[in-house]
């Protein structure tokens, strides 16, 4: 188990009042983006949403109906749009989809206008954690610890991106929110 950061209200504080744009999580599905995404919007006392709902709000269907009725092409196309609005709109702590990243033109607005943070686990984590609940469509095609060790391959460069990289792990969501908060602050 990682030893807990030592930061202080008074450097979250501190951090926060430096911090201009918004916070947006990428990774892999089951890295804790939304969880964690809400831990962090708590402690910089800001909002936290997720892209996800709201494509899905603003489509009023899923995203896998999307998928299937006009494809990823469409798909992505939409993303794009939820995600500039989300930004435009001054929230605090964006939580993406996994794939939302891996697109040119998103990962390009995000890392001009946010403050990208690339979440990250190991494999084994990765398997445990989506394997709690039955509503990842990627997975159910398949041997779900082979194809999250396919997506990890194929997306970790796109991730690299990111202005920063925090590898998360099975301890509280709260200290991996506090190290983002130290990335961000060793970044800004």
């Amino acid at each position: 188990m990682t030893e807990a950061p030592a930061i202080t209200q008074d450097a979250i504080s501190a951090i926060i009042r430096r911090i201009d744009r918004p916070v947006v999580l990428v990774g892999l599905m089951g890295v804790g983006k939304s969880t964690v995404g809400r831990r962090l919007a708590a402690l910089m006392q800001t909002d936290f949403i997720d892209a996800d709902d709201e494509i899905e709000r603003a489509a009023d269907r899923s995203i896998a109906e999307i998928f299937e009725a006009h494809g990823e092409a469409y798909f992505r196309e939409g993303e794009r749009r939820v995600i500039a609005r989300l930004m435009e709109e001054d929230h605090g702590v964006i939580a993406t989809g996994g794939g939302a990243f891996i697109d040119a033109e998103t990962r390009a607005l995000i890392v001009d206008k946010a403050i990208a943070v690339w979440l990250d686990c190991d494999i084994d984590t990765l398997v445990e954690r989506t394997g709690r609940r039955n509503t990842r469509p990627l997975l159910k095609k398949g041997d779900p610890r082979e194809i999250l060790t396919n997506l990890k391959d194929q997306r970790s460069g796109a991730y690299a991106q990111a202005q920063l990289h925090v590898v998360t792990d099975d301890g509280p969501h709260h200290q991996t929110a506090l190290r983002i908060l130290e990335a961000i602050d060793a970044w800004l």
